[in-house]
């Protein structure tokens, strides 16, 4: 990817368009957005992969990500709390084992496994 200066942040293109980046919200999206976007999306498509291969069917999955920042240390991120909504005909044992394999397969979650504290729950929706 190239990143290029624009008067406020960067900006990339990708095949599905630009993306702005910025410390500012005003101006695209913040760098810690991306990061957390990028662990519970990550997450979410590996579940998606775990689900369809051990044939559990599910309706839909939703993700609510929360960002925890050390305000003195660089406003670093500490802590990334990922909650799933899944619609699905799943009991609480499948799905404690589903997320299991999503965190130890995610290549997000593993890269950062060691400075972040990633935590995931859930919650099934019939």
């Amino acid at each position: 990817m190239i990143f290029r200066m624009r008067e406020v942040g960067f900006e990339t293109e990708t095949e599905y368009g630009t993306l702005q980046v910025a410390g500012n919200s005003e101006y695209g999206f913040r760098p810690y957005q991306l990061m957390a976007a990028s662990i519970a999306v990550c997450s979410g498509g590996v579940m998606r992969t775990i689900l369809d291969k051990k044939r559990i069917s599910y309706e839909d999955i939703t993700m609510e990500a929360h960002i925890e920042r050390n305000e003195k240390e660089a406003n670093r991120i500490t802590k990334i709390a990922v909650h799933f909504t899944i619609k699905a005909d799943i009991s609480e044992e499948q799905m404690h084992k589903v997320m299991e394999l999503t965190a130890k397969n995610c290549s997000m979650v593993q890269s950062v496994k060691d400075s972040i504290e990633i935590v995931e729950t859930f919650k099934i929706v019939k």
